[in-house]
């Protein structure tokens, strides 16, 4: 079967970066499954799977703007200490979950100072690019419900 829009997709994946240091990897926990057309991993990848079948295997070199985006330093902004008073001891590296007009959004500390702590919104791998090595495991049509909720069942 072919990976199309509304069918579930399990594959294995090695990521890398453009200097080969591994990023993510399936290896260990089995194959990530995902509701193909749905949204669930970056738009270049989903691209680079659309037709493949069970058992094909796709190389492919994603540019930043067809993954996680090109980084904004916009995104980077000082806020007062005091708003991680609940946290012992903040340094730089700690990510923290931050509520924001778009919802939830991951932030990564990136200097602390005596009064002010230096945050980056921008996701990790935003402006890099990333190179997949994919293996198509399994391809099925999704459940109603599977495409309603725009994930796949985890109990199948």
């Amino acid at each position: 079967m072919q990976v199309a829009k509304d069918r579930v997709v399990s594959i294995d994946y090695t990521l890398k970066d453009t200097e080969g240091t591994l990023l993510d990897s399936s290896e260990g926990r089995g194959p990530l499954a995902y509701l193909h057309g749905a949204g669930n991993i970056i738009p270049g990848l989903e691209q680079a799977l659309e037709g493949q079948n069970s058992g094909d295997s796709v190389e492919v070199t994603i540019e930043p703007g067809d993954a996680y985006g090109e980084r904004d330093d916009n995104l980077i902004q000082d806020v007062p200490k005091q708003m991680f008073d609940s946290v012992e001891k903040v340094e730089p590296g700690m990510q923290f979950q931050a509520q924001t007009p778009n919802g939830t959004q991951v932030i990564t500390v990136r200097e602390v100072g005596d009064e002010m702590v230096k945050v980056d919104a921008n996701h990790p791998l935003a402006g890099v690019t990333l190179n997949f090595d994919v293996k198509v495991i399994d391809v099925r049509d999704a459940s109603s419900e599977e495409v309603e909720n725009g994930q796949p069942d985890q109990q199948q």
